[in-house]
């Protein structure tokens, strides 16, 4: 396994592995963060943290660690963020979703890593490095997202129709990526964008 320690320097880091060891969960930085220090592009400001537990704990506990008071709450997404400094951390509990046909908006379940990383966009997105005491730094790439950032191109985790027609806003993700990285799209993910244009509508 490939091991990244280096890249997790940031105070916040160690905080949230302590809060994560205080609960006795597992606590993962996932996405964008982890692509864009693999690309060494500008330093990430907003961190995505997927905990096997209570995302909301998790703020809670890493905000008292660092003495911040205000933890903004989404009770409806299990979700909460906490400002420190410069930098904006998202603590969600892994899940997995499934949707309607007229709605973009997922029915969400509590699952497991894997059924989080399931969940992303795009290969390079569902990148995540453990904050687990046991095993710190350590890259979780199921999907060989690395492989597709060397080879610059812009793929879904599982089948693209499902994904875009799941959630059309990564239609247009999909463009803005390719644009923003410079990568290719791959030749079936541009079918399926063909395919499902018309879920735009949704949006």
């Amino acid at each position: 396994m490939t091991n990244y320690k280096e890249f997790l320097q940031q105070k916040e880091f160690s905080i949230i592995a302590q809060a994560a060891a205080d609960l006795g969960v597992e606590a993962y930085v996932i996405g964008g963060f982890v692509r864009d220090k693999i690309l060494q592009r500008k330093e990430p400001k907003d961190l995505d943290i997927v905990t096997l537990g209570s995302g909301i704990a998790l703020a809670k506990k890493v905000a008292q660690l660092l003495k911040v008071k205000n933890v903004a709450v989404v009770k409806n997404f299990g979700t909460a963020q906490v400002k420190y400094k410069d930098v904006e951390l998202e603590f969600v509990g892994a899940r997995k979703e499934s949707y309607q046909r007229n709605s973009r908006k997922p029915i969400v379940e509590n699952g497991s890593l894997a059924d989080d990383q399931n969940r992303r966009d795009f290969t390079i997105n569902a990148l995540a490095l453990s904050l687990n005491q046991a095993n710190y730094g350590e890259l979780l790439d199921p999907f060989n997202g690395v492989a597709d950032l060397e080879k610059g191109i812009i793929r879904t985790p599982l089948a693209p129709d499902q994904t875009f027609s799941d959630d059309p806003l990564r239609m247009l993700r999909a463009i803005r990526f390719a644009t923003q990285l410079d990568f290719t799209i791959t030749d079936d993910c541009l079918m399926a964008l063909a395919d499902n244009a018309s879920r735009l509508e949704i949006i």
